[in-house]
């Protein structure tokens, strides 16, 4: 399968985060499923709180890959103060502090069409054709 992303862009998921470390495990699960399916997409997970790293450090660390598009998917089930005013507001420092990438922040991950089919697939006990072996 062809990636439909531009040339040198990354993704990065970027969620709430939590003093419990055991919380991020499906964030990194995420990222790490995308390396194994689409391994020429760079991609690296970010916290809002509590959680390393922070959203400019993940920056960063893409940027020094020579990245130009950072893809920004907000890993929230629903749209909070946190992903409506807080994350746009992070976005928009990144822009100006980096103003040689270009910046896309995609709606709350929770938004999605598919998640929410997902999720009632899930409910309704009809989601074993996404179970792995």
């Amino acid at each position: 399968m062809t990636s439909c992303l531009h040339v040198n862009t990354g993704v990065v998921l970027f969620a709430h985060g939590s003093r419990d470390p055991l919380w991020r495990l499906p964030i990194d699960a995420v990222a790490q499923r995308m390396a194994q399916q689409w391994p020429q997409i760079p991609v690296a997970v970010a916290f809002l709180e509590l959680t390393q790293p922070d959203l400019p450090t993940a920056v960063e660390e893409m940027m020094k890959q020579g990245l130009s598009h950072l893809r920004i998917v907000p890993m929230f089930l629903g749209v909070g103060r946190h992903a409506r005013e807080d994350l746009p507001e992070m976005v928009k420092h990144l822009t100006l502090a980096h103003p040689q990438v270009a910046f896309e922040l995609l709606p709350a991950i929770g938004e999605h069409p598919a998640m929410t089919d997902l999720l009632a697939r899930i409910a309704a006990g009809q989601a074993a054709q996404y179970i792995d072996d």
